[in-house]
């Protein structure tokens, strides 16, 4: 969707902001410009819609030269969010949000159902916030309203600088949260520009990490680089904590869950003290014959007659077989009995130990980590 080639920006005072960078993001990618201050992370981002015009190379926006277009058609095929929103204040949220589709010219009819649809897709209730003024709103919302209009004539870009850069800790980890899920359901392009690793890894398909002066040190997926960066620079860039931050981006490895003693809900609690004897694991899973997961009962319970039906204990250390590893690792530490249950929707294919989690971690360190698997 995106095409750099051999970009450059050479400002009059002889200032090289960005040198011979060439780099593509796939359609529905959201691709991550992070390094130093001086790097040209957002030098770079404003070539793309030609804010700031290029003195060398080529950009290709869905295999159109954005430098031989026009740049006010071109911005109006590109949304673009940065840190301090930009809403006009004397506009209400409404008119804000319609901007783009009525300098387009929509009818009056389908910028008032865009405007609906996109402050509800954004999480605020349109009855309640169209009508109301920015200095109205928390940072938050007015964040979610900088998304909302981005959005609103439908670009297949959108560009934003550090768009959650000036919000508290707990409301930014919760728009990163958000406009991830938003995206599964838009899917745009996305050239995101932050300062900060953590959030590079967390929010990025792809990651770019510029040196001084605009020179692209590495591009590649977020576990590649923590796993194998490609020079020193890289390396202090992403941290020496960057093995904590590479669990993030490592899908569990089913290949290491262990198998505990598994029987039939309605067993009888002599056949669950058999299971359990027979492997020493101190518990045993209730499990039916589709493999769905009903519960537990640890060797104390299991004593005298009955049924385990009976004795159930709920598991509520658990993660999805599509999870990652910092997350069955953080739950695995908060638990008593040091393991996390694995579930493939409600079906039971193991548990989890902190020794499996350094083992898949080491196996994929070693084998690489694509994309595709």
């Amino acid at each position: 969707m995106i095409r750099l080639d051999s970009v450059s920006k050479r400002f009059p005072n002889g200032t090289v902001a960005v040198h011979d960078l060439t780099l593509d993001v796939g359609d529905g990618e959201i691709c991550v410009l992070v390094g130093p201050s001086g790097c040209g992370k957002t030098t770079t981002l404003k070539m793309i819609n030609r804010l700031i015009e290029p003195t060398g190379g080529r950009i290709y926006l869905d295999g159109d030269d954005v430098t031989e277009a026009d740049p006010v058609r071109l911005r109006r095929r590109i949304g673009y969010v940065i840190q301090q929103v930009g809403l006009f204040p004397h506009q209400t949220i409404g008119t804000n949000v319609a901007t783009v589709p009525r300098l387009l010219g929509w009818p009056k009819e389908k910028i008032t159902a865009r405007v609906h649809e996109l402050l509800e897709l954004v999480g605020l209730d349109s009855s309640t916030y169209r009508d109301r003024y920015p200095t109205q709103l928390s940072g938050g919302q007015r964040q979610r309203v900088g998304v909302a209009r981005a959005l609103a004539a439908d670009p297949p870009v959108l560009l934003m600088d550090e768009p959650f850069g000036a919000i508290d800790p707990v409301t930014r980890a919760r728009l990163q949260d958000e406009f991830l899920g938003l995206q599964a359901e838009v899917r745009k392009t996305v050239v995101f520009v932050t300062h900060d690793i953590e959030e590079a890894v967390k929010m990025g398909d792809r990651i770019a990490i510029l040196n001084v002066g605009g020179v692209l040190a590495q591009y590649d997926v977020p576990a590649e680089i923590l796993g194998h960066p490609a020079s020193p620079m890289v390396a202090d860039f992403v941290g020496p904590d960057r093995g904590l931050k590479r669990l993030r981006v490592t899908p569990i490895d089913l290949d290491f869950l262990e198998h505990p003693p598994t029987v039939d809900p309605d067993a009888t609690l002599a056949e669950a003290r058999e299971a359990i004897q027979g492997t020493g694991m101190g518990w045993v899973a209730a499990a039916d014959a589709l493999g769905m997961l009903h519960g537990s009962v640890v060797a104390d319970h299991v004593t005298g007659d009955g049924r385990v039906r009976d004795h159930l204990e709920r598991i509520e250390a658990w993660v999805p077989s599509t999870g990652h590893l910092q997350d069955a690792l953080a739950m695995t530490l908060l638990t008593q009995g040091g393991w996390v249950a694995v579930l493939d929707g409600d079906r039971f294919l193991g548990v989890l130990t902190p020794e499996a989690v350094y083992r898949s971690l080491r196996r994929s360190l070693a084998d690489g980590f694509r994309p595709d698997g």
